[in-house]
């Protein structure tokens, strides 16, 4: 049986983009390889945390939301922890209301319902 994750990871900002996307498609092709479904994907951009990580103020923030069974997150935070350009990452198991909530935000449902009142 299939359950639903997100995971966010956080990479080093030193990288360049093309090292940042090397790192990201790696991660991708780690969870697709172990028959994982990725449903979405973002790049949430360099982002100021909350208190340094290694002499960092900042890092590369990057989402996945993915359908899997759980030796897949295994497999992937794994590599995650095997990989020095990732300073952080969290992968949380999605009940059926957060994957609900994720299809209207992916659709952009809230942002309408504002735009409705203020006009």
């Amino acid at each position: 049986m299939l359950n639903n994750y997100e995971t966010v990871f956080i990479l080093t900002p030193v990288l360049s983009d093309t090292q940042m996307k090397d790192a990201v498609d790696k991660f991708k092709a780690v969870a697709t390889e172990n028959g994982a479904d990725m449903v979405n994907e973002e790049n949430w951009g360099l982002k100021k945390l909350a208190y340094p990580i290694q002499h960092k103020t900042t890092g590369f923030y990057h989402y996945f939301e993915f359908k899997a069974a759980p030796g897949v997150v295994a497999a992937l935070e794994t590599e995650f922890r095997r990989d020095e350009k990732v300073m952080r990452f969290l992968t949380v198991a999605l009940n059926k209301d957060a994957v609900e909530y994720n299809n209207k935000r992916r659709k952009g449902e809230f942002n309408k319902k504002e735009k409705e009142v203020a006009a």
